[in-house]
């Protein structure tokens, strides 16, 4: 069922996720095929406009295309597996058929059903944001194939994230649930190479948290995972720049994702490819520089 994952595939994919070898940073192209995502929620639902993102993403740069069946806004609803099954997998299989195999492609969920779908499909990594906890079965799931897993850290559920989270020190207490979402992965059998880690920026996180992870970047790094960093567009950078439309918010992204990058984090996680494409791309000529 997974004869995809070969060799040649699974040594590829170890590339992007670590950034080896003096490879630049990667960037992860966000598609939601859903009805409801915060800021492009109805853009991507259909399979045509769908594939017409994924050529403009695959034109400005992107290194892997991110595809979600489920919003994950603060106060949404969970999707059943068989609903988002039945929006992911279409366009996987459309993109394995139209675009070149050098772009990878991950599937973001909660939920072992849809992931195991999603990969059969010819998705190469898994991206959970409950970082294991929903559904324990995705990290057999993901030692069973050899894929990568990215564990993000959140709190609660979607519906209920942001109804007052409280930390009593947001760097030190991230780190810690995200080493015991990794102890899990091991103990499911994924092998430590296989793994990176996501703070989980907006995700049951207030204003002064997210700055704070944001500051502290390199502790995540320190920990020797692949770091993703998923700020795109988010509302506490709206906050800041007095900004309520999460479109308007390319250029505040652009500039965490080069701070990012100074940081040593790995991974982009972004709605616009070819902003932080460039942010990207100057931040690690400058950082090479050293």
């Amino acid at each position: 069922m997974f004869s995809q994952f070969n060799s040649h595939a699974n040594s590829r994919l170890v590339c992007g996720i670590h950034a080896i070898n003096g490879d630049r940073p990667v960037i992860m192209g966000i598609l939601n095929v859903t009805p409801d995502s915060f800021s492009d929620g109805g853009k991507f639902s259909g399979l045509d406009a769908a594939m017409r993102q994924v050529e403009l993403m695959v034109s400005e740069g992107v290194d892997i295309i991110d595809i979600g069946g489920e919003s994950t806004r603060p106060g949404s609803d969970p999707v059943a597996a068989g609903e988002q099954i039945q929006r992911v997998v279409p366009v996987i299989e459309a993109i394995r058929e139209c675009v070149s195999g050098d772009i990878l492609i991950s599937i973001d969920t909660t939920l072992s059903e849809v992931a195991k779908a999603a990969l059969t499909a010819g998705a190469n990594i898994i991206n959970d944001v409950s970082g294991g906890r929903a559904d324990p079965a995705i990290l057999t799931l993901a030692a069973k194939t050899g894929v990568p897993i990215i564990l993000m850290h959140s709190q609660g559920t979607p519906k209920t994230m942001q109804d007052n989270p409280h930390y009593d020190n947001v760097v030190q207490d991230v780190l810690e649930a995200l080493h015991e979402s990794i102890n899990a992965a091991l103990k499911a059998g994924v092998k430590k190479e296989a793994i990176a880690i996501d703070p989980g920026i907006g995700f049951a996180k207030r204003k002064q948290d997210n700055l704070d992870l944001l500051a502290h970047l390199d502790k995540l790094v320190a920990t020797g995972f692949p770091v993703l960093l998923g700020t795109s567009r988010k509302r506490f950078m709206g906050t800041i720049c007095d900004v309520t439309e999460p479109s308007e918010l390319v250029t505040a992204t652009a500039v965490t994702t080069a701070l990012g990058v100074m940081a040593g984090v790995q991974m982009f996680r972004v709605h616009d490819v070819k902003e932080n494409r460039q942010a990207v791309d100057v931040a690690w000529a400058i950082k090479q520089s050293r």
